[in-house]
């Protein structure tokens, strides 16, 4: 996940040469940036965004976990949809994630990509504190923050340039602490324009978060209940930091900011989902898989179980059938999975009126029973019956991929093969952009004796995922199976066509950057040894050589450094 800001400083001034679109005018959010976003168009920004997830699927800490990506993204889609042009002009499909990392952050990549940290779901106490993180990083997205922050450090980059320039000079003259002095001062006017602009967007994003989380009808105090929680677990290293360093502004300035606004806001009461608890307690067994994980996590459980509240009794025991799932005990996972549907589905207490209906989270209940059946893989008696409970569950929630997946994997490991392949063709169709459709249905050809459709489907799985490379060496050997029909064939070379001219325009796109780049680089190399030479005669400039004098010697075997003359 770290990599991640280092991606992004890598990818930026590849992007820079694009021209773009202007801002997205957005009714009541302010359409601010000017032209410095025309650095980076909307179609830039996703493709950027794309790049950088398939780093992130493949990483460990990426939760892969479909009932926790089908409640971000439902809950992540409610936030946008209520706020008219939240989507920008691009119409950018979000997609809403969660990483494991135990700081309390988040954050947003070009192109609609929302990431949350798994310790602020934990850190959350309801949904609208959720909803004011997650409103406040479609902020960034909505007024295009990454593509004004390029057009900024395009202006600022050439600052610490001539502060290099002049540290060199003063260096020549002798002033070694002189030079560096010269130089933190140049780079230090450039990071505070950068710090100027992160405190701003970030103000932005904050209202923007505020207008969207209000017009979804969640609590707007919840931003200020949680920028406390934030500001408590940050204190320890801010507070050593002076303001004027800061990228985020000061949380005690946000907050007053944003309860000057909650005071002209009518008050809102909304009820959590069940959903959220019972995702906030597939996060904690996910957040530490060791044996004192697992332990802490049990304790936890335990605990919540013993509380008041039905969501939290609920929660607890869905805990302790996912805690005991994971640690391979399906009979006690069974047991506490339906002890927590009994808690929802009990009535309530005697003498409770006017008590709003509960809700059942049926999807993922539905899932994890399957799931736990899943488990199970020598019981073929099990199997059938997950088989035919996944059925029903996709039958009863048809847009849920997880439940989706759960289908396919479970007539898979039920044999059903014919009907396996049928549906999972079926869902390929569908949704052609769904790796784990792939997947599966390369292992049911795999199973079937079917070489050349198992690598095809592989290939198709790894193109997805990025590896052009990998996917055209799938095709390879599709090609040679001796099951590969004439439409097969047809198909094998019309897909390698297509992956062949992509990737040769990756590679042209690619070569124009680094000799762009290294053109700059040459240039003004070439100007430095100008004027160097210029000053040759200067006792203090000693190492004057030609770019070109060194590159003949890079290629003069008889010049190169470890050559036998």
């Amino acid at each position: 996940m770290r990599a991640v800001a280092a991606a992004l400083l890598i990818a930026m001034p590849m992007a820079m040469a694009q021209t773009g679109i202007a801002p997205a005018k957005i009714p009541n959010l302010p359409a601010l940036g000017g032209t410095e976003s025309q650095d980076l168009s909307p179609l830039m920004e996703r493709k950027l965004g794309e790049e950088i997830m398939r780093d992130i699927r493949r990483d460990r800490d990426y939760l892969d976990d479909g009932p926790i990506l089908e409640y971000m993204n439902n809950f992540g889609n409610v936030l946008v949809d209520a706020r008219p042009g939240a989507r920008g002009e691009a119409k950018f499909d979000y997609f809403f994630f969660v990483v494991r990392d135990p700081q309390l952050n988040a954050f947003a990549l070009p192109g609609g990509f929302i990431a949350v940290h798994s310790a602020l779901l934990l850190q959350a106490q309801n949904e609208s504190e959720l909803a004011s993180v997650l409103g406040h990083e479609v902020g960034h997205v909505v007024q295009r923050h990454i593509a004004r922050s390029i057009g900024q450090q395009k202006q600022d980059a050439l600052i610490p340039l001539a502060a290099m320039i002049l540290a060199a000079l003063t260096a020549r003259q002798g002033g070694g602490d002189a030079a560096m002095g010269v130089f933190l001062g140049g780079q230090g006017l450039a990071i505070q324009r950068q710090l100027n602009f992160g405190r701003d967007a970030e103000r932005e994003a904050d209202r923007i978060g505020f207008q969207i989380m209000g017009e979804a009808g969640f609590d707007p105090s919840g931003m200020v209940a949680f920028f406390q929680q934030m500001q408590a677990s940050t204190r320890n290293y801010s507070d050593l930091v002076p303001a004027w360093l800061l990228t985020h502004p000061l949380t005690s300035e946000r907050i007053a900011d944003i309860q000057a606004r909650i005071r002209a806001q009518p008050y809102k009461q909304r009820q959590d989902s069940l959903d959220f608890f019972l995702v906030r307690s597939r996060a904690r067994v996910l957040q530490d898989q060791s044996a004192n994980g697992y332990s802490e996590t049990k304790q936890f459980f335990q605990g919540q179980i013993l509380q008041d509240s039905w969501q939290q009794k609920a929660a607890g025991q869905y805990g302790m059938a996912f805690l005991t799932m994971k640690q391979g005990d399906t009979d006690a996972a069974q047991k506490w999975l339906d002890q927590a549907r009994e808690t929802v589905n009990k009535p309530p207490p005697t003498g409770v009126f006017g008590a709003s209906p509960r809700s059942k989270a049926e999807s993922i209940f539905a899932a994890t029973s399957i799931e736990i059946k899943l488990a199970q893989t020598e019981n073929k008696e099990v199997l059938a019956k997950a088989a035919t409970e996944a059925e029903a569950a996709h039958q009863k929630f048809p847009l849920s991929r997880g439940i989706a997946h759960q289908y396919g994997e479970a007539l898979l490991a039920a044999g059903k093969l014919d009907e396996a392949g049928a549906y999972l063709r079926d869902q390929v169709q569908l949704y052609r952009e769904d790796i784990e459709a792939y997947d599966l249905l390369a292992q049911v050809y795999s199973k079937q004796g079917k070489l050349a459709l198992q690598h095809i489907a592989l290939a198709e799985s790894y193109n997805l995922q990025g590896g052009v490379m990998a996917a055209l060496d799938q095709l390879g050997y599709a090609r040679k199976a001796p099951d590969a029909s004439f439409y097969d064939q047809s198909l094998i070379d019309a897909r390698e066509r297509e992956w062949q001219a992509r990737r040769r325009e990756d590679l042209a796109d690619r070569g124009k950057k680094e000799m762009a780049l290294s053109g700059s680089a040459f240039k003004m190399e070439l100007k430095s040894d100008k004027d160097a030479k210029d000053n040759k005669d200067d006792p203090f400039n000693n190492s004057y050589t030609s770019p070109f004098d060194r590159l003949r010697k890079a290629t003069d075997p008889m010049q190169s450094p470890g050559s036998v003359r």
